[in-house]
């Protein structure tokens, strides 16, 4: 093969890796981007790797627009619960509560996670 032909493949490449790599890092993943499966997915990770106090900006950071949100005021304190995807139960294009997982704020503060979380909501 001629040497150009052979340098031009490679410049070739390079540029393309170039590329790849530049998306890749440069253009982040945000949730509101991502299929139903894979915004499920994350959903799911992110969750799991929660800690309680973490404020409710941080959240929406973190995971988005919820896709199901609740609030009420309790002895002077806003009580909020949102809802994110997290397991798929039929396939009708509706998110239920049945389908999500709570996150449970008091002021703007997390403080609870999960189906006891959404109980807790209730019950104030």
């Amino acid at each position: 093969m001629n040497s150009k032909i052979v340098k031009r493949i490679g410049l070739g490449v390079c540029l393309y890796a170039a590329f790849v790599f530049g998306v890749v890092t440069l253009y982040p993943d945000k949730p509101e981007d991502m299929d139903w499966k894979d915004r499920e997915e994350y959903n799911k990770v992110q969750i799991a790797k929660l800690e309680l106090g973490v404020s409710r900006q941080e959240i929406l950071a973190l995971l988005g627009s919820p896709d199901i949100s609740e609030a009420k005021i309790s002895d002077d304190q806003t009580v909020q619960v949102m809802f994110y995807r997290t397991q798929h139960k039929k396939s009708d294009g509706i998110t239920t509560q049945n389908e999500c997982t709570p996150l449970l704020f008091e002021g703007d503060k997390l403080v609870a996670w999960g189906d006891g979380a959404y109980q807790s909501y209730l019950e104030n």
